[in-house]
């Protein structure tokens, strides 16, 4: 994920927090708001209530990953705040989580046509 795919800056995680909308499940809370570009940015939360920075490094990482291999619409910008339950949670739950919370935001992208424009390999 290069630097133009992250949210970096506070004002850019305040954007989301006061403009976005949220969804929540038990693994993962996700904040979304369109930003009117042709891409979509990212930004990991892990709070230290959640564990040591080993504990916290490989959520952020593992919800990397996840992000990364779901198709979704362009031009969003999404928070995604771990809750506690995630720390327990396998790749595939954290997964498919993510997956129904894109589906609730209507920001997951229609397979065969990402697969069509090239986004997804087959």
């Amino acid at each position: 994920m290069g630097k133009g795919e992250r949210l970096r800056k506070d004002s850019q995680f305040a954007n989301v927090r006061t403009q976005g909308r949220a969804w929540a499940c038990e693994f993962v809370v996700l904040k979304a708001v369109p930003n009117g570009l042709g891409w979509n940015r990212y930004g990991f939360v892990t709070s230290k209530r959640l564990g040591n920075a080993v504990v916290r490094n490989r959520l952020k990482r593992l919800f990397r990953e996840i992000v990364r291999s779901i198709p979704t619409e362009s031009g969003w910008d999404m928070v995604y705040i771990a809750r506690n339950g995630a720390k327990t949670a396998n790749y595939q739950q954290l997964g498919a989580a993510v997956t129904r919370l894109l589906r609730r935001a209507q920001i997951l992208a229609d397979v065969s046509e990402a697969k069509r424009v090239g986004r997804i390999q087959e």
